[in-house]
């Protein structure tokens, strides 16, 4: 599973993914700085990508996943610091091997 990492994630997360068996990559590795959601999506479909993972929970009121073919795993934390989201691991590493089409959550 191809996953994409928002620029608002630590970029260390990665590698917990990549224990994990995930081919996972940051939005600062694919150069994609700085784009916008709908341009970052398009990108994200272009590529290949699975499922966006992110912390803007704004990002399912600025975009309509029913014009986009696309997973988007937003995580609901009071912060975005590797700490707190290290501890919300398995509770990601769950959903993500569940087949879903959207957005999903995960609340801290």
């Amino acid at each position: 599973m191809k996953l994409l990492l928002d620029e608002n994630l630590p970029v260390k997360l990665k590698y917990r993914f990549i224990e994990k068996g995930f081919s996972a990559f940051t939005v600062k590795d694919m150069n994609w700085l700085g784009k916008q959601n709908g341009e970052l999506l398009q990108l994200f479909i272009k590529e290949g990508f699975d499922v966006f993972i992110t912390t803007d929970n704004n990002l399912s009121f600025q975009q309509n996943f029913r014009d986009y073919p696309v997973q988007v795993l937003v995580i609901i934390a009071p912060d975005n610091t590797y700490s707190t989201l290290f501890n919300l691991l398995n509770q990601i590493f769950d959903s993500l091997k569940r087949k879903w089409v959207g957005a999903e959550m995960i609340l801290s």
